[in-house]
């Protein structure tokens, strides 16, 4: 089972690892580094240790190298599937675009966008500027919108031609909904909601999820069986600049659709109206459960409003109702990357942090000096919300009049 280790005759008791441990798990005891059970193997200790006393066990690149794979020599290339949203690429799509050539750099492998829709029009082209050395194109009016059954028809059949290494969807709606039908389809296994991959020189992809309600992370292999297939997290991927001189090809399929198999259409969309979305957005002021009340969400809705952000919140404060399920962020919500993410009140559970730890710059309000969310933070407040934020909205109102 992975894990972390120490190495005992190589530990400098130099303590670093304590003081950059996110969770505090780690403690010296005669001078030796120990992993506590609040650790949840995210790998902050191993990379900072100066003397490489600390590495990871279980699942590496390195200990999966002599398994017998094979199989996969059949297999080749990382197939992102292309999600639309109202007659765009969603920016899901190419955060797995700017993920994929980081994996096949040096394998031989190409990364390759799946795309079906009912018009390609400049769809290729941003798909190869952002990544794709490949786009399979299927085009068909049945691809208007999107419906699992026929996208899940024609990836299976371009799935038994081209023989893929590995495919990600995002983990969003449509790819929790799609990806278990294609993985039934073709017998093969899928690792849901990964937040991290790393593609070995035999072929086998490590997926990191997190599991036990975010307390751990589990890192999980597909060796007995193809294409290995994962859904990934919003948000926790990079994207890269578009580079419109790239060049790429376009192969265009044609496969027949069992459409009496197609059980329902989508008339329309409708979507909310006045409801913030947090997905998007480069700024997030979340409401915790420490400002849950009518003057707290007030407070939080004025700042974000000053910021130019969206309101997010904790679950607490969902199932609380005082907000909606839209604004929740954390494991049972949305994973979010912005540039500033501004947490009022909110203690800082794990499963809060997976959705919220790849922001660029982590502000913690809170008036417990204790809360988990600080060892997080880049910069940590403790002050008393309902004293500090008007004082933090005068002073940003004031500061934008003299701009």
């Amino acid at each position: 089972m992975p894990g972390i280790e120490v190495k005992h005759d190589q530990c400098l008791s130099c303590g670093l690892c304590t003081t950059v441990c996110p969770q505090g798990a780690i403690t010296l005891d005669d001078g030796i580094a120990v992993i506590g059970e609040g650790c949840t193997l995210c790998g902050t200790c191993v990379s900072e240790c100066p003397a490489h006393a600390i590495v990871k066990s279980g699942a590496t690149a390195e200990n999966m190298k002599d398994l017998d794979v094979s199989h996969l020599a059949q297999c080749h290339d990382i197939w992102v599937v292309v999600e639309l949203r109202d007659g765009q690429i969603a920016h899901c799509t190419f955060e797995l675009l700017g993920e994929a050539p980081r994996q096949v750099l040096g394998t031989g492998h190409k990364v390759a966008a799946v795309l079906l829709c009912e018009s390609a029009g400049d769809y290729p082209q941003q798909l190869i500027s952002r990544g794709a050395d490949i786009v399979y194109l299927m085009q068909d009016g049945v691809f208007k919108r999107f419906l699992d059954q026929p996208y899940k028809d024609a990836i299976c059949q371009m799935v038994e031609e081209e023989k893929p290494l590995a495919i990600l969807l995002s983990a969003t709606a449509m790819g929790r909904s799609l990806a278990p039908r294609i993985s039934a389809k073709l017998r093969t296994g899928l690792t849901a909601d990964c937040t991290k991959l790393e593609l070995c020189t035999n072929g086998l992809m490590i997926q990191t999820r997190p599991a036990f309600g975010g307390n751990l992370y589990a890192s999980l292999l597909c060796p007995y069986t193809w294409p290995q297939m994962s859904t990934v997290r919003a948000k926790v991927m990079q994207p890269i600049e578009a580079d419109y001189n790239r060049k790429g090809e376009v192969i265009e399929k044609h496969y027949e659709l069992d459409r009496a198999a197609i059980l329902a259409n989508i008339i329309d969309y409708i979507a909310k109206e006045n409801e913030a979305t947090v997905d998007e957005a480069e700024i997030i002021v979340t409401a915790g459960f420490g400002i849950a009340s009518e003057k707290g969400l007030e407070l939080a809705q004025e700042l974000a409003e000053v910021l130019g952000g969206a309101l997010g919140s904790s679950r607490k404060v969902v199932d609380a109702g005082l907000l909606s399920y839209e604004r929740q962020v954390g494991q049972t919500g949305k994973t979010v990357g912005p540039k500033l993410y501004v947490a009022c009140g909110v203690s800082g559970a794990i499963q809060h942090l997976v959705g919220m730890s790849s922001s660029k710059t982590i502000v913690a309000i809170n008036l417990d000096p204790d809360a988990p969310i600080f060892h997080s933070a880049d910069i940590g407040i403790v002050a008393d919300a309902y004293e500090f934020l008007p004082k933090l909205i005068a002073a940003l109102k004031e500061r934008r009049s003299e701009v």
